[in-house]
């Protein structure tokens, strides 16, 4: 398939800049039906024999800024933890290289070793003066919203960029499907019977790297760590329709299903891919010509897909991270049944 098989056009106007006023006060389109308030599809979609996943990792305030000792501004992106004192991060600014000396809020850097990935450059980076990882970024860092919410991060960012279930820190993104449910949608849809299990997959800053060949079956996905605990992978052995909250869940639960030992994936779901897990999807609607919109398209059919974008766009509907969502069901699943 080509780039631009999954081109739409998108109003800018349509890119959410915010959350709504309110968590869970987003609409919601359902694939071949209309659309509703969040809440409302969600009450009509569950039956209660249904196991709901969700991704319970936790977006870091990720974004530090800081200048080279022998001047110059520098910005970080912190990815993760190597081990005790030792990071990798993606560094902006001018003539960086190994060795080079920072000066970051309450914390010395030497950088190591880089690696260009696509188009951006990951360092090993050594930091002294920081006991605890996260700890630092929380006091230090914020929130790194994505590339298209064209403003600086604000005062509820912080806990609106970030799911109810959100449990293990280590994303730089969030898994956005997640963000519009409430607790007590949860708690009603558990109470129907539903079983709300986790899995983990720390989102990185390849969900947003743009697909740059027009071949799509010559992209390559940036590697993700996940985990799908016991109590998931015996429910969704249990026979009935497995719903994942996000891409984040289904490129887990369909790369465990290959490989159960697995703890990390790089799996990329174009159109034609087999599902062996996944029959139902709630997710966000997602830039054009990038690998989530190809996995939606994998998923439920590129035509139906796109139609349903053209409706959504009718419809003056959200975009992208802060916008609404979408409830699509795989043709022939056992929850299109």
């Amino acid at each position: 398939m080509r780039r631009s098989d999954f081109r739409f056009d998108l109003p800018e106007r349509l890119v959410a800049q915010h959350p709504p006023a309110v968590r869970g006060a987003s609409r919601l389109l359902a694939l071949g039906g209309g659309i509703t308030s969040f809440a409302e599809g969600a009450r009509a979609a569950f039956r209660g024999d249904e196991v709901l996943v969700v991704n319970d990792t936790r977006v870091v305030p990720a974004r530090v800024h800081g200048h080279k000792v022998s001047g110059g501004a520098v910005e970080m992106l912190v990815l993760g933890s190597l081990g005790t004192g030792r990071i990798t991060a993606i560094l902006k600014g001018k003539r960086l290289s190994p060795g080079v000396r920072l000066t970051l809020p309450g914390a010395e850097a030497t950088l190591g070793a880089r690696r260009d990935a696509g188009h951006v450059a990951i360092f090993e980076v050594d930091l002294e003066g920081v006991d605890d990882l996260w700890a630092w970024l929380d006091r230090v860092g914020e929130i790194p919203l994505p590339p298209y919410i064209r403003r600086a991060p604000e005062g509820d960012d912080r806990e609106r960029y970030q799911t109810v279930f959100a449990r293990a820190p280590g994303a730089v993104a969030a898994p956005t499907a997640g963000l519009h449910f409430t607790e007590a949608l949860l708690a009603e849809l558990g109470g129907r019977g539903v079983a709300i299990h986790t899995i983990t997959l720390h989102v990185g800053p390849g969900t947003f790297l743009p697909v740059r060949e027009d071949d799509v079956s010559r992209h390559v996905m940036h590697a993700e760590a996940f985990e799908v605990p016991a109590a998931t992978a015996d429910a969704v052995r249990s026979g009935r329709p497995v719903v994942a909250v996000g891409t984040t869940v289904v490129r887990a639960l369909e790369a465990w299903a290959r490989d159960p030992a697995a703890t990390s994936t790089d799996l990329f779901i174009t159109p034609g891919f087999g599902f062996r897990v996944v029959d139902g999807l709630v997710t966000n609607f997602h830039l054009p010509e990038s690998t989530l919109l190809m996995l939606v398209c994998a998923f439920a059919g590129r035509e139906r897909v796109l139609a349903a974008y053209r409706q959504a766009v009718d419809a003056e509907m959200r975009f992208y991270s802060y916008g609404d969502a979408m409830l699509l069901r795989r043709p022939g699943g056992r929850w299109d049944r």
